[in-house]
Formats: C-alpha cells, structure tokens, sequence
C-alpha cells in the first residue's frame, strides 16, 4: 500500500498562527525520531512526543493504494462534515508527515480547492506546492526545513534553545510550552522567555483546553 494514515478527522486546529481555523487533519503512522513505542522513548532523539501515530486503527485511518484514494477520502470526510466549498483546508501531521506525503498528493488535494498545511520536525525535504509549513525542530542538527511560515518549538528541550533557530527564515515565530508533569513550570518558562525576546509568540495547545481532538 502507497500510504499509512493513522487517522483522518475534521476538528479545529489549536495551536499557531492558524490556531481557531477547522481542517481536516491526516495523521500519517510513523515518525523518523522516535519509534512510537515507550521501551524506546527515553534513546529517542524526540522522547516528549504525545501523539499516537502507530498505526492505522484510527478514526478513518488505514493503507491507502494511491494519491487518489487518500485524496478522495480526505475530500469526502470534508464534504461529510461541512457544506462549506470555500474554505477547505488540509493538515498533514503525524508521527513526521515528509515521509510519505508528496507533490503528487498535494497536487490533487489542491485540484479539490484544498489548502495544503503541513507539521513537520524539518529533518526531511517537503514537496514544494504546499502552501503552509509548519516546523517544529527537535535537533539542531539535522534540520533540512530552514524556512517556511511557521517555528514552533516545544519548550523546554534538553539539547536545543529558541536562539538556535531565531535567525532562520520564517515569518512567525512561536514557543509552546511542553505538555508534561510539568506544564505549569513550562508554561512560566515560556512565558518569561516571551517577554525578553519578543520576535517569540506564547502558543498555547487549545485543543487540550476545551477537550477537543
């Protein structure tokens, strides 16, 4: 099969520039930092990730034989949920999204009057017609995204800081607080890293606010 989706569902998106915005979200299964099982969580070069992305059990997830097929699914769960043609928009997320997606997907999901985003680690290449990107780095060192509209870093990380990035290429700049034991130290962290370098903007998880998907 040509693609692995954990899941496909319609929900608002929660967090960044687009934070409020309804889409459709195509959760890919697997991710090229982390295993997604916990016996391997702690050697992970991403050991804080709370996403399931193994697998294809999830809501409208599954193996998808072609460009076409998922293409028309994402379309139909659009047209399943809303009656709005004007203002369709796509999430490709996962796990790590570049592993799969291409620039023939995005060409037909955009031929169905689609915007095509993207959340991505930036460690690999991205089809060029996307229209917005959204990194997210874990490392430093292997960053392949260097621009785009949107950084969003998790904060705090062990082994990367905010100015590592500060000077790359895109237009919106956001730090987030981790979603751990945590939070509320995280949440002051980020806070007070905000207020001495406004380039940053706070973003929060929302979704985890008012308990939505």
């Amino acid at each position: 099969m040509r693609f692995k989706v954990k899941e496909i569902f319609y929900s608002i998106q929660g967090e960044g520039a687009r934070s409020g915005r309804p889409a459709i979200f195509c959760r890919f299964s697997g991710c090229n930092l982390w295993s997604g099982q916990e016996s391997s969580r702690k050697t992970a070069v991403c050991n804080f990730c709370d996403t399931d992305f193994n697998g294809v059990d999830g809501d409208n997830g599954g193996r998808f034989r072609s460009e076409e097929h998922l293409s028309s699914a994402i379309e139909s769960i659009w047209k399943n949920t809303t009656g709005d043609n004007k203002h369709r928009y796509v999430i490709f997320t996962g796990g790590e999204p570049a592993l799969q997606i291409n620039e023939v997907l995005v060409r037909l999901v955009k031929a169905k009057g689609f915007e095509c985003a993207i959340e991505t680690n930036g460690t690999l290449s991205l089809p060029k017609n996307l229209d917005w990107i959204t990194v997210s780095p874990k490392t430093c060192d292997s960053l392949v995204v260097r621009c785009g509209n949107e950084l969003k870093l998790i904060f705090p990380q062990e082994k990367i800081a905010p100015e590592k990035f500060q000077a790359l290429n895109f237009k919106h700049f956001f730090i987030q607080p981790k979603y751990d034991k945590d939070y509320n130290k995280n949440l002051s962290k980020c806070l007070e890293f905000c207020l001495k370098h406004p380039k940053w903007k706070l973003s929060l998880q929302t979704q985890k606010y008012i308990g939505i998907s």
